[in-house]
C-alpha cells in the first residue's frame, strides 16, 4: 500500500486504503466508525499524514494510545478534508479553553463541526456542517471497581436504579449511562469542569428508548437531542445542540 495525502484520497478507493467507514446518519450529523484494530500497515500510511505537532503528541503516548490516536487522526483528516474540500497540508487544528479542538484551513476557523471518541477496537467520528455536538464511546468490558465507579459519576436516582441490576445487564446499562454523560459535556464544550455525577440522563433513555431531550440546569433554554448508538461490543451516544425555536 502506498500513501497517500487524504485530502487526495479517492472517495472510492478500494476498502483496503481506508480503515473506516459510514455508521449512521442523524440530521446532518453523519458518524464515521473507525477500526483501530492492530495493523502496522494502516498505521504507518496514517503516521504519514500527521502534521508535526500531531507526531509530536503520537510519540508521546504508549503502543495502544498511540495506535488509537494515529487511526482516529488520519481518518478525521480525510473526512475534513473531503468534507471542506482542501489538501490535507491545509488543514490544522486548534483547541478551545477546555481543550476541545476545531479544524483551520490555511490558519482559519473552518466551517464545520466534529468530535472524535475512541475506546478499544472502535473509534467514532461525528462530522456537521454546523452546532455543538458531541460524542462518546466506550468498550464494552468488565471494570475491576464498578460499585465505586457508579458512585462517582451517577447521580444518586441513577445510582439506585443500577443498584436493581446485577451481572451484565448492570455493565451495559452503567456504559450506556456514562456514554450519555460523556457526549453531553464534550457537546458543551467545558470537559471535565462539569461534574457528570449531577447530570440526570432522561428517564426514556434510561427505560431502554433511543433518543431523548436533555437540558442542563444552567442552561435552561438550550436543548440537546441525545441518542443511545451504541453497537455490538461498545456503548455509545451522539448528543448534538437542537435550534432554538
Amino acid at each position: 500500500m502506498t500513501a497517500q495525502a487524504p485530502g487526495n484520497m479517492d472517495p472510492g478507493a478500494p476498502d483496503a486504503h481506508r480503515w473506516w467507514s459510514p455508521f449512521l446518519v442523524s440530521g446532518e450529523v453523519a458518524v464515521t466508525h473507525v477500526d483501530l484494530a492492530p495493523h502496522p500497515t494502516r498505521e504507518v500510511v496514517a503516521q504519514s499524514w500527521l502534521d508535526e505537532v500531531e507526531l509530536a503528541r503520537w510519540g508521546n503516548y504508549a503502543s495502544e494510545p498511540r495506535r488509537r490516536f494515529v487511526l482516529c487522526r488520519a481518518a478525521l483528516r480525510s473526512l475534513l478534508c473531503e468534507e471542506l474540500g482542501c489538501p490535507n497540508a491545509q488543514l490544522g487544528f486548534q483547541e478551545s479553553e477546555y481543550g476541545k479542538p476545531f479544524a483551520l484551513v490555511a490558519g482559519q476557523p473552518a466551517p464545520i463541526s466534529f468530535n472524535v471518541s475512541h475506546s478499544g477496537s472502535h473509534g467514532l467520528i461525528a462530522c456537521a456542517p454546523h452546532g455543538r455536538l458531541g460524542i462518546d464511546v466506550e468498550e464494552i468490558a468488565p471494570r475491576p471497581h464498578l460499585a465505586s465507579l457508579i458512585e462517582a459519576v451517577m447521580a444518586p436516582g441513577e445510582q439506585a436504579e443500577l443498584g436493581l441490576l446485577s451481572g451484565d445487564a448492570q455493565l451495559c446499562q452503567f456504559f450506556r449511562l456514562w456514554t450519555c454523560k460523556e457526549a453531553l459535556i464534550k457537546a458543551l464544550g467545558t470537559g471535565f469542569s462539569t461534574d457528570i455525577s449531577k447530570l440526570y440522563v432522561p428517564a426514556g433513555l434510561r427505560l431502554g428508548e433511543r433518543t431523548g431531550v436533555f437540558r442542563f440546569e444552567h442552561l435552561p433554554a438550550v436543548s440537546w437531542l441525545l441518542e443511545d448508538i451504541s453497537g455490538e461490543g461498545f456503548a455509545a451516544a451522539l448528543a448534538r445542540e437542537l435550534p432554538e425555536r
